[in-house]
């Protein structure tokens, strides 16, 4: 029969956060219903608060979690009661042209649940990427869950991360930017995605290592993370040191962890002739950019964006928790606070002020 718990919903636009009752339905066929163990807080999610994602509000918050599945529906085989997950938003289909054609990664029909959850009144939410995880339970796709049963409890915080923003950075490196031994990688933007895409390019070997923020404390983080250098492009022209960082010539890779106009230039003119540009961080809709064509032309190269870091759930969450186990990975330091299901909106501000990589709501023991 259907639960009734306690979850984080967003009204109607620009409305605070805030702690409802809401209803789980059943498992449906290829369904399941997690107890939620924790939540990262992601930029994301107030993206859905202030309607930029899309105006189907009510919405269900949260998306960055582990969990452990309580219920299963009809032919799911994937996973089992009792088993500890990590959510993913990139439930593949299997049968789109892109599945056809082996790209997984770019799957135009990622697998949500089917059945709606609701308010206690029948209102229908939208959770955010399929997933609404500010929840004590929350109901999904059983393609949406990587199992992570070896993984300690108290790694619940850090591994969860890799659901989205730790995912996303680390990818922009190796998947989208394809980093090389021995190559030089510039990351615009110390955020949570900038400092995990820093991550990355150490442990895919890049030897010159460039931060680029406002903020002398991200920063700071940033080079504990792998940066071999800081550029704080608040005080220093960052296209200018990052060359000068590069013997003159610009990074082999230069990743826009922002999203804004005046960053991607940046990143576009600090990259060597025929280097690469990824955009991971994610844009505002009303935003666009103008370059010289000519620009375009003579430098040569590849201009790419990173959607969830081109993941394959299935594949990089394993490998990346592994290297987290070994000691290679240190998600731990991505989790700056842990906070209850009741100070989400709290949370947000904290992150707006720069003061953490990431919240991480913990709902259960």
């Amino acid at each position: 029969m259907s639960q009734t718990v306690n979850a984080v919903v967003v009204k109607e636009k620009n409305a605070p956060a805030v702690v409802e009752q809401i209803v789980i339905p059943d498992p449906g066929p290829g369904e399941v219903v997690v107890d939620v163990l924790t939540c990262g807080v992601c930029q994301t999610d107030q993206h859905f608060q202030q309607g930029e994602v899309g105006d189907n509000f009510p919405y269900l918050l949260g998306h960055e979690a582990t969990a452990r599945v309580s219920e299963i529906g009809e032919g799911v085989t994937n996973v089992k009661v009792g088993d500890k997950v990590i959510l993913n938003w990139r439930a593949v289909c299997g049968e789109c042209r892109a599945c056809a054609k082996g790209d997984l990664k770019y799957c135009f029909n990622t697998h949500n649940a089917a059945q709606p959850m609701t308010l206690t009144d029948g209102t229908e939410l939208e959770a955010a990427l399929g997933i609404g995880a500010f929840a004590e339970k929350t109901l999904v796709h059983s393609g949406q869950c990587t199992v992570i049963d070896d993984v300690d409890d108290s790694a619940n915080a850090a591994v969860g991360l890799l659901g989205c923003g730790v995912m996303a950075g680390i990818g922009a490196a190796i998947n989208t930017g394809e980093v090389k031994r021995g190559e030089s990688v510039a990351v615009i933007g110390a955020g949570g995605v900038g400092t995990a895409a820093i991550a990355g390019a150490k442990l895919a070997g890049a030897t010159t290592i460039i931060a680029v923020d406002l903020d002398p404390r991200k920063l700071e983080k940033a080079e504990e993370l792998g940066a071999t250098h800081t550029v704080n492009s608040k005080e220093t022209d960052a296209v200018e040191a990052i060359r000068e960082l590069t013997g003159g010539f610009g990074a082999d890779l230069v990743i826009d962890a922002v999203g804004i106009p005046a960053t991607y230039k940046q990143a576009f003119y600090a990259r060597d002739l025929a280097g690469r540009v990824v955009l991971v961080g994610v844009p505002d809709a009303s935003l666009t950019l103008e370059l010289p064509l000519q620009d375009l032309f003579s430098r040569g190269g590849s201009l790419k964006s990173s959607w969830y870091g081109d993941c394959l759930p299935s594949r990089d969450f394993p490998m990346l928790v592994d290297l987290y186990q070994q000691g290679r990975l240190d998600l731990d330091a991505f989790v700056t606070e842990r906070i209850t299901l009741d100070k989400v909106q709290e949370g947000f501000d904290t992150m707006n002020r720069g003061e953490v990589l990431r919240s991480v709501v913990e709902i259960q023991a």
